[in-house]
């Protein structure tokens, strides 16, 4: 079935969780066990080893310190937690898009049917999804839950984001994300939707605000949203043109090709430094180019975390 074509006349987000379910159906027909599992049980404390019981779970290199018997024990296996956080502000909402389509989306597009699929996903396991959203301000938080009525209020939030554009200018990322990383106390994987522009320019208090993010064995993943074309390469056709700031209002009035060169090196460098950060953290770092397939990217992304369950 065609879903670009079947929904685009219809408007793509008028029913998101339809077209979550169709997409997802799209990239798993061929994952024969799931991309998400809950995490490994963890030591918890030894105990002393009682005659009869099983020797599997013997801690035998603190026998051989202590020339004592005992067993590890460990925390039961538990379902996934997962929350999602979703960047709100004036930048992700470029390009301007007259209607969103699955081959026409701008950034705030990709970031909401991003999270609406891994929902979809995750809903299948019967897994628990909390989700947060800022920009200017830090408006939204909802912790993980895994009931039906509870999907179904984050996908109403989802479709108002989508819907009704937002007004805030600034965007205060390593603010908000210390704010998140404090409510977050049970380990969970969580997944960042961001085009990492802010209007806070100390990029060392940002990466400190994704380290924030690893505490409590928490599994990190940030998915970069840029249009590659016009935000990377600097594509545009030589003629006197007007960049505007969506987020500050300031202005530049330039022919694109003489700051082409200057530019590319300064964003490349930016990138550059997130993407050795989120290594140096043990972060997931996932560039998605939203001109490129929206299918392709989420799917790569599920391919590599099945090789590692």
């Amino acid at each position: 079935m065609d879903i670009k074509s079947e929904l685009q006349g219809a408007g793509l987000f008028q029913n998101l969780e339809l077209l979550a379910k169709q997409v997802v159906e799209g990239f798993i027909s061929g994952i024969h066990k799931s991309p998400f599992h809950g995490f490994s049980a963890e030591f918890a404390e030894h105990k002393i080893y009682n005659t009869g019981e099983s020797t599997k779970h013997i801690d035998w290199k603190l026998f051989a310190r202590t020339d004592k018997l005992y067993t590890k024990r460990y925390e039961e296996e538990t379902n996934l937690r997962c929350h999602m956080i979703l960047d709100n502000s004036a930048s992700m909402y470029y390009p301007e898009v007259r209607q969103l389509t699955l081959g026409n989306l701008n950034k705030i597009g990709f970031g909401v049917l991003a999270i609406a699929a891994l929902m979809q996903l995750l809903k299948k396991q019967r897994d628990a999804v909390g989700l947060s959203v800022y920009g200017e301000t830090y408006d939204f938080h909802v912790p993980e839950k895994s009931n039906e009525r509870h999907f179904q209020m984050l996908l109403s939030k989802l479709n108002e984001v989508v819907t009704v554009k937002s007004n805030d200018k600034e965007t205060r990322t390593y603010h908000f994300l210390h704010q998140i990383a404090e409510k977050i106390h049970r380990r969970s994987l969580i997944c960042i939707f961001s085009d990492m522009f802010q209007t806070e320019v100390e990029e060392e208090k940002l990466f400190e605000a994704l380290r924030h993010l690893k505490y409590y064995k928490h599994e990190v993943v940030v998915f970069h949203l840029l249009d590659k074309q016009l935000e990377l390469n600097f594509e545009f056709d030589n003629l006197p043109k007007r960049f505007v700031d969506v987020e500050t209002g300031n202005h530049v009035d330039l022919y694109a090709e003489n700051v082409r060169e200057n530019y590319e090196k300064e964003v490349t460098d930016y990138l550059n430094r997130l993407r050795l950060k989120c290594m140096q953290y043990k972060i997931k770092y996932v560039e998605a180019d939203i001109g490129a397939s929206f299918s392709t990217i989420l799917n790569t992304f599920l391919m590599e975390r099945q090789k590692l369950v």
